[in-house]
């Protein structure tokens, strides 16, 4: 038996099933797509700070770590050189050293040691301070108390200021064998300017006056 043409309207409804499984196909894809790109997007939101909490939480990049308290041990009677390195980043009108270059001091004793910052404008500033220590491997052994460079620091027209630093080393140092040549630790802050600093609340004095005020 020969096979019968096709008709007109048969090669139509072909052309329609052909069509809308093409309009799905593409529909699928742009989804897709879509999704894609979204999730690229929060990933480049997330990446960043997700790569602070890990080199916080692990020394990495010479990180150093927050310590809540000193060791609850006795320091070590080994000793070691600690350096400080200052430095101001482009934009911000600040003098910046530390009030000593270099001291020595017993793992595990806690320390404190001052920098001094002078604010050069003839206008209230804002700076932040970026942290490391070296060699970067220390990181995770180097431990702040107490530090500058945990919040904003505002400087009014030409203030002078002492701005402390309380760390140790912690102990576990001594128990690392690739440092069991280590000498120095150079600790080293960079302060950049805070375009945009963050709102500081209003005591309720103040907002007292601009409630009269309105």
């Amino acid at each position: 038996m020969k096979n019968q043409p096709q008709t007109h309207e048969g090669t139509a409804g072909s052309d329609r099933v052909a069509s809308r499984r093409t309009l799905t196909r593409d529909a699928i894809v742009a989804s897709i797509c879509g999704f894609v790109v979204v999730f690229m997007v929060g990933a480049s939101y997330a990446a960043v700070p997700f790569y602070n909490w890990f080199c916080r939480a692990t020394g990495f990049n010479g990180t150093t770590q927050v310590a809540t308290s000193a060791p609850s041990d006795a320091p070590l009677a080994r000793k070691i050189a600690v350096r400080f390195d200052a430095n101001v980043g482009p934009g911000l009108p600040w003098k910046f050293e530390p009030e000593q270059n270099e001291i020595e001091v017993r793992i595990g004793e806690v320390v404190t040691v001052f920098y001094t910052v002078t604010n050069q404008a003839a206008r209230a500033t804002v700076g932040v301070a970026a942290y490391n220590v070296a060699p970067l491997t220390v990181g995770a052994y180097f431990q702040k108390i107490n530090c500058f460079c945990f919040t904003e620091q505002t400087m009014g027209p030409g203030e002078k200021r002492e701005m402390p630093v309380v760390f140790y080393v912690d102990p576990q140092l001594a128990k690392d064998s690739e440092n069991d040549t280590l000498k120095t630790i150079t600790l080293s802050y960079t302060f950049y300017p805070v375009r945009d600093p963050a709102p500081k609340p209003l005591a309720a004095g103040e907002q007292d006056k601009r409630r009269g005020n309105l």
